[in-house]
């Protein structure tokens, strides 16, 4: 079975060559982020994930968590390799340095998100949650409770968990029931249930800091009066230190298809003390803060995963000796050739190498306008870039993850029989992916987000904006061969933008046209943006190629760029058309049917 391997080179690839970090942390006064200071982050995160975490993967996923006497025990090794990550100061690496934080930008985080992720889902899981949960706290929280909490909660001493759906309320979250009854002091009685907690409960951290939403008394009985509150599991002394329990239990784990590794916690607040934070009935605005970090960390898990199972399926595909070549037999001396000569096997792990690699420059993109809305100083800049993530987010959610899945299906089946069995990992991938699009918001809804919100509603000015940097870098000066599919590219992008224009005067008439053609629409998106990616590493690795004595990528590295590149455009680019078709056929078939019928 094939160790995992952080992708460290593709990702200072990547980092240095096309999204040109160095240069925009410059820019934005972020001088403790530099190309040094970068490598050496990645090389110890890359230690840290292959060495301590991914190991545990497997058995993990057997092992599970258990629930005993309202208390969550991890699976073991858990709890060692959580102490590992706390002690590399891992956890406080994009905090707030007015809290202990080390200030690091995401398009640096972003990196050790899918490492951390590809060596174990489960397990990185714990600080996703908890670097969420930081995010909306340091936004929206008050003074106190953030020098209270976040220090603590950057060190990992503390962990974080997000309390936002009912087992009658899940993305209508109006119709939570959950309810905060002021008490002296300023605090308030949170009292309510809560379910698909992810790490809700567990023994890793010594305190567990719940941020919940919850409807006072008085609020409307709509999405307009959710308020936010933070409810520790352990009530803070005036010292920090640890006081009595509150009163919020576990009181059962989910079983569950996947990352079966982390508890899912159903949760019960019996009165339990919280506080508010931000303003009351503006929850909403709290969590969605959270949200689109959330949203692409959710993105980055699947890649990570993704990327692992390619990582074990192109071994095996180099080490399974089985048939012959259908030219002749490439190893002659051996009984069968490896099954990397059959052209089917070869169409697999193209198809996941061209998706993982594009996905994985498309979130750094995307972290990129994460920067650049947070630290720029220049008001034009950060609105661009607040509308370039407005529009990316539900596609780096929603495509991502729907990718990953699709690539680690291809995983699995390049196994064979024994992709189906749990010996092998592969399975364990399928399984533990297939949550990235559900959780944080359905892909269905991001569909729906992307074009009902951030299209239509917009005017499709944040889709415009976007496709003329497409069409701006394709009319650019790029190598012979790389302009047959900058042509290409620019003709799709040109149809996205009139398919827009369509589909906002359609909706006008027939409001049902958002839902028929979000998804498809959403991969349209999705394909463009991966198609300009893919534009920018073949251009950027060509250059390279055509340098002398450049040291930095071996000449295999960026000739497979070049070869996922154009297998990329040729064999994946294309779907687009029937896209198009789908988006453009204006038939009733999907609400023709009578509900009872179905």
């Amino acid at each position: 079975m094939t160790d995992y391997t952080a992708p460290v080179t593709d990702l200072h690839f990547l980092l240095t060559q096309v999204i040109r970090a160095d240069t925009l942390w410059s820019s934005l006064g972020l001088h403790d982020a530099d190309v040094d200071t970068t490598n050496a982050i990645l090389d110890e995160a890359a230690k840290l994930c292959e060495q301590v975490i991914a190991p545990l993967n497997r058995e993990a996923d057997e092992q599970g968590c258990s629930l005993v006497e309202g208390q969550v025990t991890t699976p073991e090794g858990f709890k060692e390799a959580y102490e590992a990550y706390c002690e590399g100061g891992w956890g406080a690496l994009g905090g707030d340095p007015e809290f202990d934080g080390m200030g690091m930008p995401k398009t640096l985080v972003a990196c050790i998100e899918e490492m951390l992720q590809g060596s174990s889902m489960a397990f990185g899981l714990a600080p996703m949650l908890t670097a969420g949960a930081c995010l909306a706290l340091n936004a929206h929280g008050s003074q106190a409770l953030k020098a209270r909490y976040l220090p603590k909660m950057y060190s990992g001493e503390w962990s974080g968990a997000m309390d936002l759906t009912e087992p009658h309320a899940g993305t209508d979250l109006g119709l939570i029931r959950t309810k905060a009854e002021p008490m002296e002091g300023g605090a308030y009685a949170i009292t309510g249930t809560k379910i698909f907690i992810t790490w809700g409960d567990h023994d890793m951290a010594e305190n567990i800091v719940h941020l919940v939403l919850a409807k006072l008394p008085d609020a409307p009985d709509n999405a307009k009066g959710i308020s936010m509150f933070l409810v520790p599991k352990f009530l803070p002394n005036d010292d920090d230190t640890l006081g009595e329990r509150n009163a919020v239990t576990c009181s059962a784990i989910e079983k569950k298809m996947g990352i079966k590794a982390s508890a899912t916690c159903v949760m019960n607040f019996d009165g339990a003390k919280g506080w508010l934070v931000g303003e009351a009935n503006k929850g909403l605005a709290a969590m969605f803060t959270m949200m689109n970090y959330e949203r692409l960390t959710v993105g980055i898990q699947a890649v990570g995963a993704a990327e692992a199972s390619y990582q074990r399926a192109s071994a095996y595909a180099n080490d399974r000796i089985q048939g012959r070549a259908l030219t002749g037999a490439a190893e002659p001396n051996q009984t069968a050739d490896p099954i990397i000569v059959h052209p089917d096997v070869r169409r697999m792990l193209m198809h996941m190498r061209a998706f993982n690699e594009a996905s994985r420059a498309f979130y750094l993109y995307v972290a990129s306008h994460l920067d650049i809305a947070k630290y720029t100083t220049d008001d034009n800049l950060r609105t661009q870039s607040e509308g370039r993530i407005a529009l990316l987010t539900p596609v780096a959610k929603a495509f991502m993850s729907d990718m990953a899945l699709s690539a680690t299906i291809a995983g699995q089946q390049v196994f064979g029989g024994h992709g189906f069995i749990r010996e092998w990992g592969q399975e364990q991938y399928v399984r533990d992916v297939r949550i990235t699009q559900i959780y944080e918001g359905t892909n269905g809804i991001q569909a729906l987000d992307l074009l009902g919100r951030k299209v239509i509603a917009n005017n499709g000015q944040w889709l415009k904006d976007y496709c003329h940097e497409i069409l701006l870098f394709v009319s650019g000066a790029l190598s012979i061969e790389l302009k047959v599919y900058a042509a290409q590219l620019a003709e799709q992008t040109e149809i996205a933008l009139a398919l827009a224009d369509e589909l906002i005067t359609r909706s006008q008439k027939n409001p049902d046209v958002i839902g028929d053609s979000a998804n498809d629409f959403l991969h349209m998106i999705g394909l463009v943006s991966y198609g300009y990616l893919w534009l920018k590493m073949a251009q950027e690795s060509h250059q390279l190629l055509e340098t002398t004595h450049q040291d930095q990528f071996s000449a295999d590295f960026l000739n497979a760029k070049q070869h996922c590149c154009r297998y990329f455009f040729n064999r994946e680019l294309p779907r687009i058309n029937h896209l198009v078709y789908c988006i453009k056929a204006q038939t009733d078939d999907l609400m023709a049917m009578p509900a009872s019928l179905f």
